[in-house]
């Protein structure tokens, strides 16, 4: 049995070794400030620091690729997570949409967070200060000027759905 504990632990070892050597793309491609979503859409500073906080690791040109990035098996996941996100919606490129689509990136923004799901419960759980206060959901909803703003107001607060 411990022959078989002593093997099994040398063999995890040489494992995980071996999948730090796997390459993966942590490469921020450039950012024009102009191009932003930010003054495109002339976001005030309160809701600038609500998404930088809670979205701009992974809807941004500008991640900040914590230690755990640089990690094998989890640099795999984090990293397929920020570019899938940036596939997504790219708040560093929102020049390049046209309006129809700013219009609904910014009501998917208000449905995403009103549903939770964003931020991503797998970065809010590391990333506690990610997450949005029932205060900041509303905020950025009316920002957006989605349609659904003036329904959450009509919930009673028991029925909103928030990741707290």
């Amino acid at each position: 049995m411990r022959v078989w504990l002593r093997r099994s632990g040398k063999a995890f070892a040489a494992l995980f070794v071996l999948a730090q050597l796997v390459p993966v793309n942590r490469k921020n491609p450039p950012s024009v400030p102009a191009k932003s979503m930010y003054v495109i859409e002339n976001a005030p500073a309160n809701l600038r620091a609500i998404l930088n906080r809670s979205c701009s690791d992974c809807h941004s040109n500008e991640t900040r690729w914590p230690w755990y990035s640089y990690v094998a098996p989890a640099s795999w996941l984090v990293a397929n997570d920020v570019h899938e996100a940036r596939r997504k919606m790219n708040l560093s490129e929102w020049a390049d949409y046209s309006e129809k689509k700013r219009d609904h990136e910014l009501e998917e923004i208000c449905n995403e967070i009103l549903d939770s799901s964003m931020p991503d419960g797998k970065y809010t759980w590391i990333h506690r200060s990610a997450r949005l206060s029932e205060d900041e959901r509303d905020a950025v909803c009316q920002w957006t000027g989605s349609p659904h703003d003036h329904a959450l107001a009509q919930l009673p607060p028991a029925t909103r759905v928030f990741n707290h």
